[in-house]
């Protein structure tokens, strides 16, 4: 069982893997099972405190911390947690869903349509120009970070158009030469980030003034406060792959 507190994953304090315990039931606000790995995951309150030779550790460190098999899984499942807490109810006909006999799914016993987990593509991305990269400072975040330039994909679009069009709306600047890096899912709720870098092509930056405070190049030796390790934003912008 893995045990979740937000944005905390409740872990062993030796090795440091999520601890296989029973929460109290007074303290569970939320459960899965994963038919597919056999594994049930739980939300436990803020009140739940760990209990002794445990820990909670943010689910960013985690990733930071474990390879990419051991991330995959605590990924999944953190989805899957968030996706049945916030899925209750068939937008076709308003019945409460039941899970699914045999899917990881949640299906209606009304009309029986099927709903299975939700993933939101979203392309993260670094330009680059001579021996500079490009980094934004965003007005809706509290952490006063640079960082990679990210937005989802919508109805229609390739990654790649997406791509092109998040740089056009956030900076004024066009790209060429994208080249894909990698992905990572980012479950708060449901983002799967696709990596990629890209050449500056043309332009001057002109920034998205309602979600962009500031937008700059950096020499690639001397990039300013950003994301820290466990985010695929860290290896784009220190080029991790």
């Amino acid at each position: 069982m893995l045990i979740f507190r937000g944005k905390e994953i409740l872990t062993d304090t030796l090795t440091g893997n999520y601890a296989d315990i029973k929460v109290p039931a007074e303290c569970v606000v939320g459960q899965v099972s994963d038919k597919g790995n056999g594994l049930t995951a739980v939300e436990a309150n803020a009140g739940y405190s760990a209990p002794e030779g445990y820990g909670f550790t943010l689910i960013r460190e985690y990733f930071a911390s474990h390879d990419d098999d051991a991330s995959s899984i605590v990924a999944r499942m953190k989805g899957l947690l968030g996706w049945k807490m916030s899925t209750r109810f068939c937008p076709v006909c308003g019945t409460a869903l039941e899970d699914d006999t045999k899917e990881t799914a949640l299906r209606c016993p009304n009309c029986g349509k099927v709903h299975y987990p939700r993933v939101e593509p979203c392309i993260i991305t670094i330009v680059e120009k001579d021996d500079k990269i490009l980094l934004l400072r965003h007005k809706l975040r509290n952490q006063d970070l640079w960082c990679c330039l990210a937005g989802f994909i919508e109805v229609g679009e390739s990654l790649e158009h997406g791509l092109r069009r998040e740089i056009r709306e956030e900076t004024g600047l066009e790209v060429d030469n994208i080249r894909y890096m990698g992905s990572q899912s980012w479950p708060f709720p449901d983002q799967l980030m696709v990596a990629f870098y890209a050449d500056w092509k043309s332009g001057e930056i002109k920034v998205q003034e309602d979600e962009i405070s500031e937008a700059r190049w950096f020499p690639k030796d001397q990039i300013p406060v950003s994301p820290q390790p466990g985010s695929i934003s860290w290896k784009l912008i220190h080029y991790a792959f």
